[in-house]
């Protein structure tokens, strides 16, 4: 795609509106909000059509889960480029430049001068059954957290007897509710197969449990998406990144973190168990406590690893095989 015959148009997100920018031909940056409903996605569209003067478009949006969801699938639909961008990238974008007003018009002006300068790669929605997938596991992960904010509420001793039991009472009714939702999960993948194989596949790695299994297909993209298993470290936030100034600024390097939180979260326990029992991992995590890294920037690189490998028998359609994937971990 040419940088010369594009327009970009950034969309500010929000429940109730779209705030667009259109970075015009001619030099302008035009803007305009409208609803976040499908009449307000038509009429961006031919909004922005109207100004793009003969230029092809390139639209762009944060992911902010629900509420991008109806534009980007709207775009898509209508057979429009759309780029759904980590709101981390767009935030250091703007941080680089000095921006500092936050509007939903500033906002909407930032995505589309990244989207101009950056040309990120096109959003493709994931099947209907991932996507069915997706939303009963993050649901059943908001009904764990709940739970487990009811069970601390039980430590408080200002409770009375009454109040512990309707705690308990909720507890338990969450605890069930998250079990029927995962189960619900388990039959989405049962019902596929592909996604019952892929789940197979993940299995087999040392560390990867069924329901790390089920998070990493829910939220993970296709392997044909990703050109690498370094592509697929990064989109969950796990890429290594330095940070070097001049000949004396050199700070320790961390993980990105601009990623998709959620598998970070699914992710970090797991990584626990495996550089315990996952041959590859464990040699790797003992090589460089022994090297003197903290242990948790250890973990955190075993992570790294550990989708990686993740990746890995995804895309060779092969169970995990610790002499093929201690190649990778180096």
């Amino acid at each position: 795609m040419g940088t010369t015959d594009t327009t970009a148009v950034g969309i500010d997100v929000s429940k109730d509106t779209l705030d667009a920018c259109l970075l015009a031909p001619d030099g302008a940056a035009r803007q305009r909000a409208f609803p976040n409903a499908p009449a307000g996605f038509a009429a961006l569209v031919g909004w922005a059509d109207r100004h793009a003067g003969g230029c092809a478009l390139h639209f762009a949006c944060e992911a902010t889960g629900p509420y991008s969801a109806g534009v980007a699938a709207h775009l898509h639909a209508t057979g429009r480029v759309v780029s759904v961008v980590n709101p981390t990238r767009i935030r250091h974008a703007g941080l680089m430049r000095g921006r500092g007003n936050k509007t939903d018009a500033a906002d909407a002006r930032l995505i589309a001068e990244y989207t101009a300068r950056e040309r990120p790669p096109a959003w493709h929605p994931p099947p209907p059954e991932v996507q069915e997938l997706q939303a009963l596991t993050r649901r059943a992960d908001e009904l764990t957290e709940l739970a487990a904010r009811e069970k601390g509420r039980l430590a408080s001793p200002a409770l009375s007897g009454v109040a512990k039991k309707s705690v308990e009472r909720t507890v338990r009714f969450l605890e069930r509710e998250a079990a029927n939702v995962r189960a619900a999960a388990d039959a989405v993948v049962a019902a596929s197969e592909k996604l019952a194989d892929d789940r197979g596949l993940l299995e087999s790695i040392p560390g990867i449990g069924r329901q790390t299994a089920t998070t990493l297909l829910a939220e993970l993209p296709a392997v044909d998406q990703l050109p690498s298993a370094q592509s697929a470290a990064a989109y969950c936030g796990l890429a290594p990144r330095e940070f070097k100034s001049g000949s004396s600024v050199r700070k320790r390097t961390r993980l990105s973190k601009a990623g998709n939180a959620r598998l970070r979260k699914s992710l970090f326990l797991p990584t626990q168990t495996a550089v315990r029992f996952n041959p590859t991992l464990a040699r790797f995590f003992r090589r460089l406590v022994d090297a003197g890294k903290p242990k948790m920037q250890a973990i955190g690189a075993c992570m790294r690893k550990l989708v990686m490998i993740c990746y890995g028998v995804l895309k060779n359609r092969a169970p995990f095989d610790p002499n093929w994937t201690s190649k990778i971990v180096t």
